[in-house]
């Protein structure tokens, strides 16, 4: 009754409009999500989202969970990249306990969050590669991204849904066949990146499909709480890293790319680019790893090593305390963000105290920056309704949370 209701104040219009449910079945839309639409012929008049088809409540999960167990939470935000949610989770509990992490800890976070930052990149201009109908490069960028998996594998044991990391650092230190891992993928990534680019960037077919289509201005973005690629292509060159830097990222030298007209060619764009600026900064923190410890002085938030458990009754005792939720956690209330393959993924903890957060709430870029999409879609072709939706990488997980 209410889609109904919604499109009544069309029927007015001259011509015959029909209705068309796109999604939510996956392969129609890349997520468990719906949009009814009213077409003239081909062309969307509007559009009318429908989200919540995977809601899992996290927020209200986390308030039972203690703090180092909404880490596999987050993983499932933006699963394309979700070290760096993982990443943005330890952050805001170090910010409220006020935990100093050594530098060598936070040079490897970044090197995690932009090699997930990359693997995120590469599935979303793939995929708006396959939209377009080319095929190929999409299996040529899947083989890179695997490559990232297996560094993550390395450190962690798992490729997806990571929970990488721990809250005052990471959980172990670079192994030797990661740095081997890391270096081959360095010295070979950059030529097989490029040969991606040039199927695309000037191929005359797919500049016809993406330039034009789905686009937003920079100012109408920011009314909606655009953050990420997805604002940066209208012009607007924010980014958290920057304006907001943390885990030594006012230590890097990179460029901020930006776009001009925020249309799906330029979301490419910026996001090809940005991927080259994380070379970069690879190459920065790599070349200038420092040494000593890779995760703070914390024992009540972090395990201690597993012979020191067996032999050291300190090491037990603290052992015990973090796993049976014995941690005394300070009262206060803390917002931090990082700038994930999205955007602003931001994290907003209320704690009086207790074991678990109070209240918890995720600043999802997806479902910020998803309230524009029948603007954007609307007077253009059926055809271009998902290739926008690519364009803008919205991922059903973190949509819906």
């Amino acid at each position: 009754m209410q889609v109904q209701s919604y499109f009544s104040s069309l029927d007015s219009l001259d011509g015959e409009l029909s209705t068309l449910n796109l999604g939510p079945t996956h392969p129609a839309t890349h997520g468990i999500f719906q949009n009814v639409l009213k077409m003239d012929g081909e062309k969307i008049v509007s559009a009318q989202p429908t989200i919540g088809y995977i809601h899992r409540a996290f927020e209200k999960i986390a308030e039972r969970r203690p703090y180092n167990q909404i880490t596999p939470l987050t993983d499932r935000l933006n699963y394309c990249s979700s070290p760096i949610n993982n990443m943005g989770w330890h952050m805001t509990v170090e910010k409220l306990i006020q935990c100093e992490l050594p530098k060598r800890a936070e040079y490897m976070r970044v090197i995690v969050m932009e090699l997930a930052r990359i693997a995120d990149h590469l599935v979303c201009n793939a995929v708006i590669g396959v939209d377009t109908g080319a095929l190929t490069g999409f299996t040529y960028m899947f083989q890179e991204r695997e490559r990232i998996y297996d560094m993550f594998e390395e450190v962690c044991g798992s490729r997806l849904t990571t929970n990488i990391g721990r809250i005052g650092g990471m959980e172990r230190d670079f192994t030797p066949r990661f740095h081997k891992l890391f270096r081959d993928f360095m010295a070979t990534f950059p030529a097989r990146f490029e040969e991606f680019n040039n199927l695309l960037e000037r191929n005359r077919i797919f500049m016809d499909r993406t330039i034009g289509a789905g686009p937003i201005t920079a100012e109408k973005a920011l009314g909606y709480g655009f953050t990420g690629p997805n604002l940066r292509a209208t012009g607007v060159d924010y980014d958290v890293r920057v304006m907001s830097p943390y885990s030594s990222y006012g230590d890097f030298e990179f460029d901020i790319p930006v776009g001009k007209d925020g249309d799906t060619y330029d979301r490419f764009m910026v996001r090809q680019e940005e991927i080259r600026q994380s070379m970069r900064i690879l190459r920065q923190a790599y070349e200038n790893l420092p040494e000593g410890a890779y995760h703070a002085d914390v024992p009540d938030f972090y395990l201690p090593e597993k012979p020191d458990v067996y032999t050291k009754m300190e090491a037990l005792i603290y052992h015990f305390k973090v796993v049976m939720q014995e941690t005394p956690i300070p009262v206060g209330e803390v917002y931090h963000c990082v700038e994930a393959g999205n955007g602003e993924l931001g994290f907003y903890l209320i704690s009086d105290g207790g074991r678990s957060p109070y209240r918890l709430h995720f600043r999802r870029p997806c479902f910020i920056y998803y309230q524009a999409y029948p603007e954007m879609v609307r007077g253009s072709m059926l055809s271009d309704a998902i290739l926008t939706m690519s364009s803008m990488n919205v991922i059903a997980g973190e949509l819906d949370a």
